[in-house]
């Protein structure tokens, strides 16, 4: 199997990452670079799948941008406190692989490392998708989705770590209406723990996920 290499970046506005993240797809397509692990966090920005109801997105006085894009999910907030990890890795070269429930689980691992018991959910035929990673009691932490072009994945996930969570309440999140989005630091409160930090989550996924 390939070795995951890791890639440590700072906030990076949205538009340049989608344009880097073509360009870190071509590499692996044309055998240029190898299977990589992007993280890194993003200033204030609602991205959108083009299965979104344009219903579901914040009004114009909510005044974040709301940009669509060519990845698998609904609407979705990046910003300042969240993780964002974005996976270019070649399918074809790891063998038959289910990349999003491995990308469940390694988050599930990682987090749960750190004291944060957490879940996987299966969809009911015909609901809204419940792809991502769960508390126990079915609040949403971590949000996944991703594309697959000649085998090389693209996009990937992302982590509340420690976000502006009242932005989550101007739109509709991953396209379920009556989902509550959690982050780490309010779980941590919750038990009177101090909340991660953005370096100690980035350690864990990376080592969950194989990547270094």
């Amino acid at each position: 199997m390939n070795v995951l290499r890791r890639v440590d970046l700072d906030e990076v506005e949205y538009e340049i990452a989608a344009k880097d993240m073509r360009t870190w797809v071509a590499e692996r397509i044309d055998g240029a670079a190898g299977d990589r692990l992007f993280l890194l966090s993003h200033p204030p920005v609602i991205t959108y799948g083009p299965r979104t109801s344009l219903e579901d997105l914040p009004a114009e006085t909510a005044a974040i941008p709301a940009v669509a894009v060519d990845r698998g999910g609904f609407a979705t907030y990046h910003g300042p406190g969240q993780l964002v990890g974005y996976l270019v890795v070649d399918l074809k070269q790891r063998g038959p692989v289910d990349v999003v429930r491995w990308v469940e689980n390694g988050l599930i691992t990682a987090l749960g490392s750190l004291g944060f018991p957490l879940v996987r959910r299966e969809t009911p035929k015909g609901a809204s998708s419940l792809v991502g990673v769960w508390t126990e009691d079915h609040r949403k932490l971590c949000s996944i989705g991703m594309r697959i072009r000649h085998g090389v994945t693209s996009h990937g996930f992302s982590i509340n770590v420690d976000p502006d969570m009242a932005v989550f309440h101007t739109f509709t999140t991953c396209g379920l209406h009556d989902v509550t989005m959690v982050s780490l630091a309010e779980l941590a409160a919750e038990r009177g723990l101090p909340a991660p930090t953005d370096a100690e989550v980035r350690d864990a996924v990376a080592a969950a996920l194989g990547a270094s």
